[in-house]
């Protein structure tokens, strides 16, 4: 319904939404006509421009079901987003932080930067159970303030049950922490119904926006408690008075934004965004399920080792295999050349399908990393 959407080129078979996904041309379009005006009569209109990024704000709201747009804070990404929470807390010698061992970097650094306060991080092993989140909630001590997931593991593409361990987490006095990358714009996300205190994710990925941008959602109560790293003029409850010398923060996430919006960024998130909403979260995730089962019954049809949960309601939108008899390195190299756009993690490829993906695309990739078994 949406291919009109997109227009790839003829000679690529796009797999790496996990990664930076390509721009709908309704994106392609707002931002050259953002750029059109921009150049035509500069910030004459930058009272729309603050309409669009409310419209924004609201759009996020609505995508994770967040109780306000007051929630939601416009950060430049995931890591930022992570930076803010951890070096807003108020840690103590002693504390604990619960990650999982497969996390992406940006989810594990951050926290192993508070070593120096006497901060210990606590990396869960994953195949130590045959539940994940048992495995993650059985570290959880008395010392433990934080756990730190991320929804969807980047490189296996395991989906960890949130509500799960939100419950845990809200039932031990836990703060509970949420890398939404690899969730946000391919399957529902609730941050009520999973009770995350922080949840974050850059919109370059799944949400088919622009890199610069990303979503950081801070629980209602958390907003004012959450120590400031960053001040600027943008982070203050008036704004636009600049001749006023005394000033508060904002009472909403806002205040988490220290200084000029990334406008053009805006402009690109809010037009995919209007697709993605369009479209139905539902029925994006069901389009992506179906292209996810899709791959792994040609893979195992061809007895290709498949690394990724093969389990449905522990998949997303990422699948990670290896050919026997052929290194990943290698097989990545030749995709890569033969236009298959997919990326190398967790020792195998990662394909990585959105909703709009043609079975064709699907047929040809496979295809091609099958040939080269053959070679």
């Amino acid at each position: 319904m949406f291919e009109h959407e997109f227009r790839l080129a003829a000679d690529i078979c796009y797999l790496n939404h996990a990664a930076v996904a390509p721009w709908p041309q309704r994106t392609v379009h707002a931002v050259q006509r953002f750029a059109e005006e921009n150049g035509r009569v500069g910030s004459q209109y930058y009272d729309h421009w603050l309409q669009t990024e409310q419209q924004l704000r609201e759009q996020l709201q609505q995508l994770i079901n967040a109780g306000s747009s007051d929630e939601i804070a416009l950060l430049k990404n995931t890591s930022e987003a992570l930076s803010v929470v951890a070096y807003g807390l108020d840690w103590c010698a002693g504390d604990e932080i619960v990650i999982s061992d497969q996390e992406f970097p940006s989810n594990r650094i951050v926290w192993e930067s508070l070593g120096p306060l006497g901060v210990r991080l606590v990396q869960v092993d994953m195949g130590s159970s045959s539940s994940p989140e048992q495995a993650l909630v059985a570290a959880i001590t008395p010392q433990t303030r934080l756990l730190s997931v991320s929804s969807v593991q980047y490189a296996s593409g395991l989906a960890l049950d949130l509500e799960v361990l939100g419950a845990e987490c809200r039932r031990r006095g836990v703060t509970f922490c949420v890398d939404a990358i690899q969730s946000i714009g391919v399957k529902p996300f609730d941050v009520q119904a999973c009770q995350a205190d922080f949840v974050m994710a850059d919109g370059h990925k799944w949400m088919l926006g622009p890199e610069g941008l990303a979503v950081f959602y801070c629980r209602r109560e958390w907003i004012p408690r959450l120590a400031l790293r960053q001040f600027g003029w943008h982070m203050v409850e008036v704004p636009g008075d600049y001749e006023r010398k005394d000033w508060q923060p904002a009472a909403s996430a806002r205040r988490f934004e220290c200084g000029s919006p990334n406008m053009l960024g805006v402009h690109a998130l809010h037009a995919s965004l209007s697709l993605l909403l369009e479209a139905g979260v539902d029925q994006v995730f069901k389009s992506v399920s179906s292209n996810v089962q899709y791959l792994i019954d040609l893979l195992i049809k061809h007895s290709v080792e498949i690394v990724s949960p093969i389990e449905p309601e522990r998949r997303a939108g990422i699948v990670t295999f290896r050919v026997p008899g052929v290194a990943s390195d290698t097989l990545f190299r030749d995709l890569r050349a033969q236009g298959v756009i997919c990326a190398l993690r967790g020792g195998g490829i990662r394909f990585s399908p959105h909703f709009y993906t043609s079975r064709t695309v699907l047929e040809r990739a496979v295809g091609l990393a099958l040939q080269v078994q053959e070679i």
